[in-house]
């Protein structure tokens, strides 16, 4: 690894810029972006994928990649992702900082505590509750319903025993009430820090959050109670961007982390923004596949934070396109042309979904080493009867020089394509509208379903004026539909509406669908199963 004023300085970036957590990874002052606040913005490039499987994808592997592979062919390239959570490092996903020659380090650093970003918005968001259930138990003089507080506790940890609990019991305890707790991925702290433009921005956002109704069924904020000033002071390291670097010495801004089947799933609007005053090309990444991450991208982070997306790349594998055209996990290794051929509609939905959003597509087929030469091809010929280009990507295998093919077809379609993004749909349309087009459009579905208490919330959300909100969907990753084990490209099915939340700091309701969980559980062997560490402090399985 470079020291971490090495990096900075390959991007223009000063030493009294930097605020030094040791040598290899630094927090960016706000003293950067009143210097380079002026100056032009590099063109916008979002990583996505097909429907992940779990025969993984490699969508931030190929970002980290290709962001080395254009500084390597000479384009100037910062690269911008979320920071991962405790929850899939212990879980079942394991680390989230690439793999193989496409890493961004220190990893072992960035998937635990890192610079504390995380363990901040947790601690905010728990302050909140806890000054909520201190104003009820000293008189509630804002009259707080205690049936109707929406504000739960959060983790950021996979524990299906907090999803629902009761709080308050016990003599002076305050009062007793059902609660819960969300991981803090799917906090609207999170979500808020990652929107917000700056420290005054923050404080809005975070003024806005709706903690629960009082007993004429009047909105209670953050604000009224309170507790915005508290919970910034906890935030206001968290709000700047953490730069590190790939092991080539690519810069790269890691900053917020919100999943994308249950949040927003997208890197912060700080970070990515200071990256295009940074670099010529900025290689950014949204969560799982294309209908759940880059979807929010481009109707929820573009949109408000007026980003110009330049161009998307799709990720694709042999094995998970084997594995949507109905292969076996435990048989993906094995010849299976049929079942490549039928798994091929994954990947024409989602390339036919980004075009939607006005933005030119580049396919990444990220290369296995088992993958049988007629199998890539196979899947190039799909790319080119679907006139996208696309490109093999060796970057795990080999670094920058793995990904040369896909950063020279990317440049190539960065300079041949203009991109006229545009939402999915218009502001002004009702939430139920907004629901529809996303179901009929990204999903292919025909109808949505909605619970009584879905519908509920929705005369709610519209009597508070804030039905020109965009949605944000929590919905299964592994499939268009609601239905996880609904695998390739699915049409004519059923959206069920569960419950529809008002994230009114962040600017979005929360509409979730099927079964989808907002406080994760750990799988049957949980990777924090499998860790070890030595008398020197040497850790092992973390990946």
């Amino acid at each position: 690894m470079k020291p971490i004023m090495e990096v900075a300085g390959l991007i223009g970036v000063e030493e009294e810029e930097l605020e030094l957590y040791g040598r290899y990874k630094a927090k960016l002052s706000p003293s950067l972006w009143n210097r380079v606040k002026a100056n032009g913005d590099g063109k916008l490039v979002l990583v996505t994928a097909m429907s992940p499987t779990p025969a993984g994808e490699g969508k931030t592997l190929t970002t980290i990649g290709l962001a080395q592979a254009l500084n390597a062919i000479g384009h100037q390239t910062v690269a911008a992702l979320r920071e991962p959570s405790l929850g899939p490092c212990f879980g079942m996903k394991g680390g989230a900082t690439g793999s193989g020659k496409a890493q961004i380090v220190p990893a072992e650093d960035i998937n635990l505590h890192f610079t504390g970003d995380l363990h901040a918005i947790t601690s905010a968001h728990n302050l909140l509750a806890a000054m909520i259930d201190n104003h009820i138990f000293q008189g509630n003089a804002l009259q707080l319903n205690p049936q109707r507080i929406v504000w739960k506790r959060a983790m950021d940890m996979n524990d299906r025993g907090l999803r629902s609990m009761v709080t308050g019991l016990g003599d002076g305890n305050g009062v007793v009430r059902e609660g819960g707790f969300l991981i803090t991925t799917a906090s609207e702290v999170m979500a808020v820090l990652c929107l917000s433009e700056g420290i005054g921005d923050l404080k809005e956002r975070l003024g806005r959050i709706i903690i629960g109704y009082n007993q004429v069924g009047e909105a209670v904020t953050a604000s009224q109670l309170g507790a915005v000033q508290a919970m910034t002071i906890l935030l206001k390291d968290a709000i700047k961007p953490n730069l590190v670097q790939t092991l080539e010495g690519t810069p790269v801004i890691v900053h917020g982390g919100p999943f994308a089947n249950i949040a927003h799933g997208c890197s912060s609007v700080i970070g990515t923004r200071l990256a295009l005053k940074l670099g010529e090309i900025v290689v950014t990444e949204a969560g799982f596949g294309a209908d759940l991450g880059a979807e929010k991208f481009m109707d929820i982070k573009c949109r408000q934070a007026e980003l110009n997306p330049a161009a998307a790349v799709l990720v694709v594998t042999v094995k998970a396109l084997k594995y949507n055209g109905g292969a076996a996990k435990d048989k993906l290794h094995e010849p299976g042309m049929q079942e490549l051929a039928d798994g091929l509609a994954n990947m024409k939905r989602h390339a036919e979904n980004l075009k939607k959003f006005g933005v030119p597509v580049v396919v990444a087929v990220n290369h296995f080493a088992d993958d049988r030469p007629e199998e890539v091809e196979r899947v190039l010929a799909e790319c080119r009867a679907l006139h996208v280009p696309a490109a093999v990507s060796k970057v795990w295998a080999q670094g920058s020089a793995g990904g040369r093919e896909l950063a020279e077809a990317l440049v190539k379609l960065l300079g041949e394509e203009d991109s006229s993004y545009r939402p999915l749909y218009d502001l002004e349309t009702d939430i139920r509208s907004k629901i529809g087009t996303i179901v009929r459009e990204i999903y292919r579905g025909a109808e949505v379903s909605y619970s009584p208490s879905a519908l509920r919330s929705l005369t709610d959300i519209e009597r508070l004026g804030y039905g020109n909100l965009p949605v944000c969907m929590a919905k299964t990753q592994y499939s268009f539909s609601d239905q996880p084990r609904l695998l390739g490209a699915p049409e004519g099915f059923t959206v069920q509406v569960r419950e529809i939340s008002l994230s009114a700091g962040a600017g979005f309701a929360v509409v979730q669908t099927g079964s989808i969980m907002t406080m994760p559980g750990l799988p049957q062997s949980p990777a924090a199963e499998h860790m070890s560490i030595d008398e020197d402090g040497r850790i092992s399985g973390l990946f």
